[in-house]
């Protein structure tokens, strides 16, 4: 028959899996009712991003006027605001998740030493009983009965161990599983406070241009009419500029060298992807990946509010990055990225807000790289995007090859017109 020693460990090993110090119980729920209004919360604040990115496109459609500009200008500082509060009420809820694992590994690394020291010890009994001999279990039986009790009574302890060796390597892997969750959590906190901190230049760069726009028309429409003319003219002449030029380049490509076009090639930058202009002179999504030939659109333009974040689309080095807004007159690509990727593809992601990329860096697919925006010639907050065959691509300082109207000053990506890709076609 079992001791009283043993009955006792035995109970011991059937609670202690089930048994938890009551106070971190207790933090665990203040913690995971806390993280659940905190993502109730986040829910609000997203679905208010969601529709003041709604009005913008909206005014963004209306008629190019001084009002709806500074309506556009105005709507865009509040979703930005609302932006930032997004990211705030994220890092507390990151914190909150981060306290709550710690507490929960704590528990669990107090229920695996108290398993373990009972287990210890259970193993120390059946040790002890095996090792008496048969004629000593006999004689110390009342009878074969007493015998055969302890024989089943010792079969069930070993199964009960048994069982609690299988409890003690699952909650094992749940106390390592919560560890790496909890490293995740601490990267997202870096993540989310750099984000921050991007948002709230973002902001104050929306607020400079309203105020630049204010004082360039000097809040009269009329003034407005002729900026937006003079911009646009400078535009084209730019682009006719860059046409002549490029379509004197000369690049071989071998087709090899190029991934088969095809779903999946690329990520998409933008999680909510919708194309507002498509590639080359056509309407439609083309899947011919060489239809440029000089003319039409380079690239297509994804709907982007202010402050999206943009995504790289695949593995590769940061060739070099720009912003044709520092010289005075050049209304082209704004502030852009220029990638090269393993697959013979590089891409370009323009009008950006904010770069996060520096020249020379390895990123890989998803990396954050910039935020969108509305810099250089553009008619509305969007994503210019483009892909090229990655040797044919190459950023060059315009006045050093050619007098540009307006942009000598500037570095710029170009290429000769059968390096340009239709985007369409790799993602």
């Amino acid at each position: 028959m079992f001791t009283l020693r043993n009955k006792i460990i035995l109970l011991i090993l059937l609670l202690f899996f089930t048994v938890h110090l009551p106070a971190i119980a207790n933090t665990i729920n203040e913690l995971e009712s806390n993280i659940q209004e905190r993502n109730s919360e986040i829910r609000e604040l997203e679905e208010e991003i969601s529709e003041l990115g709604g009005q913008i496109d909206l005014v963004g459609a209306e008629a190019k006027t001084l009002e709806n500009a500074l309506k556009q200008l105005n709507l865009t500082d509040r979703k930005l605001t609302t932006d930032t509060r997004l990211t705030r009420q994220k890092i507390t809820g990151t914190g909150l998740a981060i306290e709550e694992l710690a507490l929960g590994i704590i528990d669990k690394e107090q229920q695996i030493q108290i398993g373990g020291a009972a287990l210890a010890q259970s193993l120390r009994n059946i040790h002890e009983l095996e090792s008496r001999s048969f004629i000593e279990i006999i004689f110390s039986q009342d009878g074969f009965s007493g015998f055969w009790n302890s024989v089943q009574g010792l079969q069930q302890f070993q199964g009960e161990v048994n069982g609690r060796v299988h409890s003690l390597q699952a909650l094992k892997r749940e106390f390592e599983g919560s560890k790496k969750a909890s490293e995740r959590e601490q990267k997202n906190l870096i993540a989310y406070n750099v984000r921050l901190g991007d948002q709230q230049e973002i902001v104050k760069q929306n607020k400079d241009v309203k105020n630049i726009l204010l004082k360039e028309t000097k809040n009269k429409e009329s003034n407005y009419k002729e900026l937006l003319n003079e911009r646009l003219a400078r535009r084209e002449a730019l682009e006719q500029e860059l046409r002549d030029f490029e379509a004197q380049l000369r690049v071989e490509i071998d087709p090899k060298s190029l991934p088969r076009p095809g779903e999946g090639v690329l990520r998409w930058p933008i999680d909510s992807v919708k194309v507002t202009q498509y590639f080359g002179n056509t309407p439609f999504a083309s899947k011919n990946p060489q239809v440029y030939n000089g003319a039409g659109h380079n690239g297509i333009d994804l709907r982007a509010a202010p402050g999206t974040v943009i995504k790289n689309a695949a593995n590769g080095v940061v060739v070099d990055t720009g912003n044709t807004d520092t010289v005075h007159g050049c209304y082209s690509y704004g502030k852009w990225v220029l990638i090269r990727h393993y697959n013979g593809l590089a891409t370009l992601y323009a009008h950006l807000s904010l770069i996060r990329a520096t020249p020379g860096q390895e990123v890989s697919t998803g990396d954050i790289i910039g935020y969108s925006g509305n810099t250089g010639y553009s008619t509305g907050p969007h994503l210019h995007l483009g892909v090229y065959a990655a040797n044919a691509v190459r950023v060059v300082k315009l006045g050093d090859i050619k007098e540009i109207t307006n942009c000598g000053a500037a570095h710029i990506p170009v290429s000769p017109p059968n390096g340009y890709l239709n985007p369409l076609s790799y993602f």
